[in-house]
């Protein structure tokens, strides 16, 4: 697993790789600051940061919003000594996926991530499973809207006209829905 550490305190982040290098995890960039942090991530893409809240420059609450909106990281945990409210109810804003309180025990930080990427990944399989639905939807209701115009304007069934835009789409080897938005555009006219 690759990861990016964000600290502005150079001996949390040096006791944060030990950490992870002996559990088996890659380190592939450090950041003292948000700013950093964010060009960290787009350049290396990594599967997890580590993100301290209070940094100079660019704090972790609004370099981890910039990030999750970027996806240029699939997971980001905080890592902080806050735990006031305000900061727990920012990080609930902010796309990050986990928020632990230091100091913490290699005993407890790595099980806390594991189980942080894990939801991450569940979290990203099932926006991707909604994107196709909607997609799929999006389609369908096209193609129901251009079935209707060729009802009323040549008289068929809707399985006829179902079976007219079908045949478009096999003859010219595009999809239905590009058929039925060709069909709805001639209808504008």
């Amino acid at each position: 697993m690759r990861v990016i550490i964000a600290d502005d305190e150079p001996i949390t982040r040096m006791d944060l790789r030990e950490m992870l290098e002996k559990e088996g995890y890659a380190v592939v960039g450090e950041a003292a600051d948000g700013f950093d942090a964010v060009e960290a991530c787009r350049k290396e893409s990594p599967d997890l940061v580590i993100m301290d809240v209070k940094m100079p420059l660019l704090d972790g609450l609004s370099a981890s919003s910039l990030i999750s909106r970027e996806k240029t990281a699939d997971t980001i945990v905080l890592l902080t000594a806050y735990n006031d409210r305000e900061f727990i109810e920012a990080a609930k804003e902010s796309g990050v996926s986990g928020y632990l309180i230091k100091p913490l025990s290699e005993r407890s930080l790595i099980p806390a991530l594991e189980i942080a990427v894990e939801r991450s990944k569940e979290m990203r399989g099932l926006q991707k499973e909604c994107s196709i639905i909607a997609g799929r939807l999006e389609s369908r209701i096209v193609v129901e809207q251009a079935k209707g115009v060729i009802m009323s304007s040549r008289g068929f069934s809707e399985q006829e006209a179902y079976d007219y835009i079908r045949s478009i789409s096999r003859h010219k080897n595009i999809a239905m829905k590009k058929v039925a938005e060709i069909i709805l555009m001639r209808r504008g006219k």
